[in-house]
């Protein structure tokens, strides 16, 4: 299991603190989601709170996952 960031995002800080796993991070465009680390909330909320709380729909599940 694991989501990604697109390049849509425009870096508005609202999925950072979200992330129970700390798992989104600033990469060198844009905030990037750390596959190893992301378990789409899973234990924490019924889905992941990043997709609920982005302005932009950047946030998406990675294929196969």
């Amino acid at each position: 299991m694991a989501l990604a960031i697109d390049d849509s995002c425009i870096n508005c800080d609202m999925c950072v603190p979200e992330c129970p796993n700390e798992a989104i991070a600033m990469g060198r465009k844009h905030y990037q989601i750390d596959t190893d680390l992301c378990t789409e909330c899973e234990g924490f909320y019924d889905s992941p709170t990043c997709i609920a709380v982005c302005p932009l729909d950047s946030i998406h599940r990675l294929k196969g996952t």
